[in-house]
């Protein structure tokens, strides 16, 4: 969604750790109403285009509490800035902030609304999809990403090595963080844990966008952090996970033999053969990174 996809109402859970939270103080701030922003900009939110606008700014001034203690936001990038609610916020606590909205009527309010940010050079807004055009460079991304398009997003963040703070569908948010041998757990957690540290930090009820998605929807914190294992072709690594999650309930030894097409392996029975009977005989919502991670090296070695 835009910033109209996702955020928490004040009977939200918050699931997170005060002690990793910076005190961010947005006390005297005088921010612009989320409901005057929407009427001026003309819109309403649109179900079918993934737009249900934040409307609850005690939400809204939560998200920036939850940036880590050593995060740089020397640059901010947002995803889905909608009518602004959330950029005001994050102009609030970065130095400047990169906004990216596909619908050219948003584009447009953005643009006009913060004019004086633009041209102080604070703010940037760029008119396209998040999944076409170049991002730039940034030091952390505060977003309320469009439910449609989440996983294909984060997939191009990620990477970048940066803190995120997004909002998703809640279901989605559970199972990036979820941990191994539990029933959530998947490719998604395996895949989004190779390149941080995810957590849960806040819920979020239906109540607090305009119109009400029909699900709950979760706010995540994604830290990046080193693995403690090596991964020589992440490519492989990662079509490895996937083609093993796609027979869940086998043990890895029948699920290696059995996607051996997924995984663009030619000789199976020789990964088989290699790796450790204790790992074998496991399911895939058993193993850790680390474990697949393991698994993916003798496949690369032996497989191919």
């Amino acid at each position: 969604m835009t910033d109209a996809t996702s955020g928490s109402g004040a009977d939200s859970n918050s699931n997170s750790n005060s002690d990793s939270i910076t005190p961010v103080d947005l006390d005297g701030e005088d921010f612009r109403d989320p409901d005057a922003l929407r009427r001026r900009a003309g819109v309403s939110g649109d179900p079918e285009f993934d737009q249900h606008f934040l409307i609850d700014d005690r939400v809204l001034d939560r998200i920036p509490t939850y940036i880590s203690e050593n995060t740089d936001t020397t640059h901010i990038l947002e995803i889905g800035a909608g009518t602004g609610a959330l950029t005001d916020r994050l102009l609030a606590v970065g130095d400047t902030v990169t906004v990216v909205e596909r619908d050219s009527t948003l584009a447009a309010f953005l643009r006009e609304e913060f004019t004086a940010m633009i041209d102080d050079d604070r703010l940037t807004v760029i008119e396209g999809d998040a999944l076409e055009v170049t991002l730039p460079g940034f030091t952390t991304c505060i977003s309320n990403l469009p439910y449609g398009i989440s996983s294909e997003i984060l997939f191009k963040l990620l990477p970048s090595g940066c803190p995120l703070i997004v909002m998703v569908q809640r279901e989605f948010g559970e199972r990036m963080a979820a941990d191994p041998g539990t029933d959530t757990y998947g490719r998604l957690s395996v895949s989004a844990q190779h390149y941080a540290a995810v957590e849960v930090i806040e819920t979020v009820p239906p109540t607090a966008f305009a119109p009400e998605p029909a699900v709950e929807s979760a706010l995540i914190r994604a830290e990046p952090r080193e693995p403690e294992y090596t991964v020589t072709d992440e490519t492989f690594f990662l079509r490895f996970v996937k083609a093993i999650f796609t027979q869940r309930r086998k043990t890895v030894r029948n699920a290696i033999r059995n996607t051996a097409h997924i995984s663009m392996l030619d000789t199976p029975d020789a990964v088989v053969n290699a790796a450790d009977e204790t790992l074998l005989s496991q399911r895939a919502g058993d193993l850790t990174p680390s474990e697949f991670a393991e698994l993916a090296t003798i496949a690369a070695e032996k497989g191919k």
